[in-house]
Formats: C-alpha cells, sequence, structure tokens
C-alpha cells in the first residue's frame, strides 16, 4: 500500500493542476492579473511584466483536493492533517490579498509589512492553541544528528511565531526567478515526507507529497519563460506549510538544513539592508542573492538549476542526519 500511496499522491497534486492550470492562465491574463515588474529589479525582468500572477491559487486548490482525497481513502484524518491545510490556506489568503492589492488595486508593494507581520502572526498563534491541545504536542526543539531534545515550556510559543512567519517571508524572498521556488518546494517538501513516513506521521507525509505533486505540476507553466507566477499567493503559503511540517514534525532545526537555500535568501536580504545602512556599502550586486548571480552574468536557467542543485543536497544531508545518523 506504501507504494500506492506515494504514486497516487504526487499524480493526483500533478494532474490536478496540470489540467487546472491551462484554464486558469487564461482567466488571470483577461483580469488583467498581471505581474508588476519593479524598476529596481534587474533589467532583463521587464519583459515579464504582465506575466500572470496568482497561479498558487491552483497549488492551494491542488493540495487541498489531493489531500483530503487521499487521506480519507487510506487514513483516518487527523488534527495536524487540518493544522496543515489551515496553515497553508490562511498564508495563501494573505498572500492573495497582497497579490490582489498589487495587481488590481496598483500598489505595487502590496499589503503594507504591519498588515501582513500582524495577519501571519494571527494565524500562528491559532496554530500554537490548536496544536497545543493534542495529543502529539511536546514543547521540545530536537537537536538534529544526535538523541537530545530542549524543552522550552511556554516559549515555544515565539519559536512556532518566528518560524511560521521566517520561513513564510524566506520562501516568499527566494520567489524571483522562473521555477525557482517550485523546484526548491519540491525537494524540500519531498525530504519532509520522507522524514514523516519514516515516522509513521502518514497524513503529514500525504500533505507533503501532495504538494510535491502541485508544484511539480505547476513547473510545467512556470518553469523558463514561465507563463504564470505563484505570486504571494503561492509562495507564503509553501513557506507557512513548511514551517508547519517541521514543527509537527518536530524537526525544527532540520528545515534550516533541508530549507538551507530559503535561509541564505533571507540572509543575503538581512547582510545587504545592513552593510549599506551601517557602511553604505553593498555587499552583493543585488539580493536576494538570485538576482547577485543574475548580475554577475549567469543566465537565469543557470542560477535555477544551480539552487536547485544546492537544495538537493541539503534535502539529502537533512534525511542522512535524521534516518542514519
Amino acid at each position: 500500500m506504501q507504494e500506492q500511496v506515494i504514486f497516487y499522491t504526487i499524480l493526483a497534486g500533478f494532474i490536478i493542476t496540470v489540467i487546472l492550470s491551462p484554464v486558469f492562465i487564461p482567466f488571470l491574463r483577461r483580469l488583467k492579473f498581471g505581474q508588476s515588474i519593479r524598476e529596481e529589479g534587474p533589467k532583463s525582468h521587464q519583459k515579464k511584466s504582465g506575466t500572470p500572477t496568482m497561479g498558487g491559487l491552483v497549488i492551494l486548490l491542488s493540495v487541498t483536493i489531493a489531500t483530503l482525497a487521499i487521506t480519507l481513502k487510506f487514513f483516518k484524518p487527523s488534527v495536524e492533517m487540518y493544522l496543515l491545510l489551515m496553515v497553508m490556506l490562511g498564508f495563501g489568503l494573505l498572500g492573495f490579498l497582497d497579490d490582489f492589492i498589487k495587481v488590481v488595486m496598483k500598489r505595487n508593494l502590496g499589503l503594507t509589512s504591519k498588515q501582513k507581520l500582524a495577519g501571519q502572526i494571527i494565524i500562528s498563534v491559532i496554530f500554537y492553541f490548536v496544536y497545543k491541545n493534542t495529543s502529539h504536542f511536546i514543547p521540545e526543539i530536537a537537536i538534529p544528528g544526535t538523541d537530545l531534545s530542549i524543552h522550552v515550556g511556554w516559549f515555544y510559543l515565539f519559536i512556532i511565531i518566528f518560524w511560521l512567519v521566517g520561513f513564510s517571508n524566506a520562501v516568499n524572498l527566494t520567489d524571483g526567478l522562473d521555477g525557482l521556488v517550485s523546484g526548491t518546494s519540491a525537494i524540500a517538501f519531498g525530504a519532509f515526507a520522507v522524514l514523516a513516513w519514516n515516522q509513521s506521521q502518514y497524513d503529514i507525509a500525504v500533505f507533503s507529497l501532495a504538494v510535491v505533486g502541485a508544484v511539480l505540476g505547476f513547473l510545467v507553466f512556470n518553469a523558463h519563460p514561465a507563463k504564470v507566477f505563484m505570486g504571494d499567493t503561492g509562495s507564503l503559503a509553501l513557506g507557512g506549510a513548511i514551517a508547519a511540517i517541521a514543527i509537527l514534525t518536530r524537526m525544527e532545526l532540520l528545515l534550516i538544513i533541508i530549507g538551507l537555500v530559503f535561509v541564505i535568501e533571507t540572509l543575503s536580504v538581512i547582510l545587504q539592508v545592513a552593510s549599506f545602512k551601517t557602511t553604505g556599502k553593498r555587499i552583493f550586486k543585488m539580493s536576494p542573492l538570485h538576482h547577485h548571480y543574475e548580475l554577475v552574468g549567469w543566465s537565469e536557467w543557470r542560477v535555477v538549476v544551480t539552487f536547485w542543485s544546492v537544495g538537493l543536497l541539503c534535502a539529502i544531508l537533512g534525511i542522512y542526519l535524521k534516518v542514519w545518523l
């Protein structure tokens, strides 16, 4: 049955996305839901202006349908599964509002940073209190590669908020090149699917596999040259979801390794801003880091494949640390 579940879940996510996208993309184009490209970005990106965005809606729909269908058929739905859907759809709604303001109301920055942060914190707090009342709740942080755990007590609330907010924004920052987040998230969610299955957390594994199928299906249309972008609708949802998976599988710190591409992209922005404000000099030609490599002469496809490769190596390392050490 194991092979059947894995195959059917990925296939369901993939097929639903591949079927819906050709219908959804023209619909977005007719509504003029096209991406606005910031003038300070790489000049080569100006030709992407007008490409339909909010494609993340297809991913969210596909993951939800595939997860519920497979879980209801093979397993008993759990609170954890519904928590994952709640986080994904909650962060996806925030992203949708952000995208809607950008493309429909023509405010290129979307939601203000305070509005977005407030929404992310509210979702994170709800997640904490629901999770706290489940039998699997343990306020401890496991140290990767060891049998050690650190009991953090009530401080776990702030760790959850930091993880959900931090990684949702990290994936959002990474979403700047055609296919970059689709590929890296497929790899990262795939790694967590393996680890969750290894821990007999089958509902979490099914959710992770549904995401893998959905983003691979989206990649068919999002690979360079992209016909559609996932927008904040997709990237915020994926970031929140993978952080929630790490929390529910008690692999919070392991997410730093498996999701190292997202971490590095975020650090590049933090370092760039800190350096410019303190010294007036920039460390990179542009941040996030993927833009730096574009400006030193790498093709967009080369940057994306390189980041995918790094993500794959990190995923393998993460699985090794958890399963074999």
